[in-house]
């Protein structure tokens, strides 16, 4: 590896993150809580990393390695969130049917005791804020102030209870 003050090629990293796959996936999946999306995160990190220009002056290529990947899956979980949000919510309003006959109440029912048990299986928190975003209408702003929280921490919070409620319902049929 160059010195710090010389530039710094994609190639040395790139071999870098090879000889050191199984450390930087240690401590990537610690960071991110999976070791799916760390494994993930450093395929698309290397895909990343095949260029031609110097990557330029790196002091420390192992921590630059490591920064790199949790911003690489910060991005990607910001972009997945986006979407996710967008798709689950409107999965939500598909579960009110407006005219149900008998047989659409019965599976309503079995449909709300589903979900009913997956509220449950939230965290307090996680439940609050899904009921003040489905119920009471607030917003995520209105949420974070109540709960002295970031708006971005309740975001984060309403995706996880809508992936394990959609979970849950997804197990039912």
């Amino acid at each position: 590896m160059n010195r710090a003050s010389d530039d710094t090629s994609w190639q040395a990293l790139r071999q870098l993150l090879v000889e050191r796959y199984d450390h930087f996936r240690r401590r990537l999946a610690r960071r991110l809580g999976s070791s799916d999306a760390a494994q993930e995160t450093l395929h698309e990190l290397y895909l990343r990393m095949d260029r031609q220009d110097p990557a330029g002056p790196v002091q420390n290529p192992s921590s630059y390695i490591l920064t790199s990947a949790v911003n690489l899956a910060r991005d990607r979980w910001r972009t997945e969130s986006r979407r996710a949000d967008r798709l689950e919510i409107d999965a939500l309003y598909e579960l009110i049917d407006e005219s149900p006959g008998p047989d659409r109440i019965v599976e309503a029912r079995s449909t709300f005791d589903v979900l009913k048990r997956a509220l449950a299986e939230l965290s307090p928190r996680q439940r609050e804020i899904l009921i003040a975003v489905r119920f009471e209408k607030l917003t995520q702003e209105e949420i974070g102030k109540r709960l002295n929280v970031s708006p971005r921490f309740v975001r984060h919070e309403l995706q996880i209870a809508l992936k394990h409620c959609e979970a849950r319902l997804a197990k039912k049929i």
